[in-house]
């Protein structure tokens, strides 16, 4: 038992040092791997959403070849956009780059579909090299504000880098809205 103990402890310890560890240019490289065109999964793998049905991803979703998001660099690599679902009625951006010179914090804008522009800090708390997370910037109006927007942003990597789920989840009233945008993605295969 005290084995036992022993072992949890450490892991413990070692998982709370290793997350107090994280700073903005380790998310700034996660993101980075990123990088590239991913296409909608097939219906049959997009779990725990409807997100996909939308009419104007029908010729997205199970589609090899017509990328829904793409991650690329800009700016001599100081910024990652986000291109979510280019060429569609819902596409939407998203800009990555440090905050400040320092880089403390990793920032986001996010250029919705709602016709509001929420602002983000990186959860360097919550954040591993396979689930990055970005919760809204408290400081910001559209964040503090009723206004329906987009709250937290999460991509989670998996299956060695080739699949990846995106949720931008929603608040309005100033509290989580039961209907979020949740997409799951598969890395493009380079011909």
């Amino acid at each position: 038992m005290k084995n036992i103990l022993s072992t949890l402890l450490t892991f413990t310890l070692f998982s709370h040092t290793l997350h107090a560890q994280t700073d903005a240019f380790d998310i700034y490289d996660w993101m980075d791997t990123l990088k590239g065109e991913w296409v909608l999964s097939p219906a049959e793998k997009q779990i725990a959403t409807e997100s996909y049905k939308s009419k104007a991803l029908v010729s997205l979703v199970g589609s090899s070849s017509i990328p829904a998001m793409v991650f690329k660099n800009i700016g001599r690599n100081s910024t990652i956009q986000e291109d979510l679902l280019p060429n569609t009625k819902k596409q939407m951006v998203t800009m990555y780059h440090c905050k400040d010179i320092e880089c403390n914090d990793l920032k986001a804008t996010h250029y919705c579909v709602k016709q509001n522009q929420p602002e983000f800090i990186a959860n360097l708390k919550e954040s591993t090299p396979t689930r990055i997370v970005f919760d809204c910037d408290m400081n910001t109006e559209v964040c503090k504000s009723d206004e329906d927007h987009v709250h937290t942003i999460i991509h989670e990597i998996t299956q060695n880098g080739q699949h990846l789920k995106s949720s931008y989840l929603s608040w309005a009233d100033k509290k989580p809205k039961k209907i979020s945008s949740i997409y799951h993605f598969d890395r493009k295969k380079s011909k």
